[in-house]
Order: C-alpha cells, then sequence, then structure tokens
C-alpha cells in the first residue's frame, strides 16, 4: 500500500493524548495490548501518524459508545482474514499463528516460514485497514461471505 502523508509519524504521544483527552497510559495500554503498533524515532520516542489517530479515535468510540472492552476489540480484530489479503498459501497458512489463533489482529504475533515474516505490520493493507472502523465490518463481512457460499453450495446442490 502506498504510503501517504496520514501515514507518516509526526505526533508525540503526549500530543495526541491531548488531541484524543486521554493519558499517555491509555494510549501505551492499548499498544501492549495490541490494538495499535506505534512507531519509533530514532530516539526511540513513540510517534504516530493521522491515521495512527483515527484508528485510537475508533478504539476510543467502540470503547465508549459501543461499550466493547480490549479483548473484545481484540477478538474482532481476529476475525478479519489477513491470509486473504495479503494472499497466503495453503502452506502458509497451516504455520500461521493469526490462521489458527482467535485472540487478536495478526499485527500481534510474531511471524515464522510465511508471507508476513519479511512484512512490516503498520504498512500492510490489513493493519492498515483495521484501523477504519466502517472498513473492519466489510473486512469481516467478506470472510463469512467467503467462509458461507460453499456451504450454501452444498445445501442447493
Amino acid at each position: 500500500m502506498q504510503k501517504n502523508q496520514s501515514d507518516t509519524p509526526t505526533y508525540s504521544i503526549g500530543t495526541v493524548a491531548r488531541i484524543l483527552d486521554v493519558s499517555v497510559e491509555v494510549i501505551r495500554l492499548y499498544e501492549r495490548r495490541g490494538l495499535m503498533l506505534a512507531s519509533r524515532s530514532d530516539g526511540k520516542q513513540r510517534l504516530y501518524s493521522e491515521s495512527d489517530v483515527e484508528r485510537l479515535r475508533c478504539i476510543r468510540a467502540a470503547i465508549n459508545d459501543h461499550k466493547i472492552s480490549i479483548e473484545g476489540i481484540r477478538r474482532i480484530h481476529s476475525m478479519i482474514p489477513c491470509w486473504e489479503h495479503v494472499r497466503c498459501s495453503a502452506e502458509e497458512r497451516d504455520v500461521c499463528p493469526a490462521y489458527h489463533l482467535s485472540q487478536a489482529g495478526c499485527w500481534t504475533h510474531k511471524h515464522q516460514e510465511n508471507t508476513c515474516a519479511q512484512r512490516d505490520c503498520r504498512s500492510c493493507r490489513v493493519y492498515q485497514l483495521s484501523s477504519d472502523c466502517e472498513k473492519v465490518k466489510g473486512l469481516i463481512q467478506h470472510r463469512v461471505v467467503v467462509e458461507l457460499l460453499p456451504a450454501q453450495n452444498d445445501q442447493e446442490g
């Protein structure tokens, strides 16, 4: 996915906390729980992009407006069929924790022996699309449709 201005990390954690009216500890908690990935400066300072701020707004809305817990958001992220979006082979899916586990988004797993091992999760299409609340629903619906089609065809035939 091509990098644009909204993907460039420029905000410090303190600036993002002020923008969102939350504490820096809340942002760190979301990062520790795998809801987001922060960029790091050469000096190891967390840096956030406009896309990261939107992801955090989505997380805050899920928690405050829709009463979804952090664990619930992690489970929702785990339902995104990342293997379809990055076109993993059957062999890669066999060894992929994101394919077999339903605990969190694919970016929280240590990938080995598959396509994602060489990828930067922050620039991956799956991670980027999952920061938009409306797109998450579409990503999950795509998975449901793909999984239901063979069953429906079996019933009709």
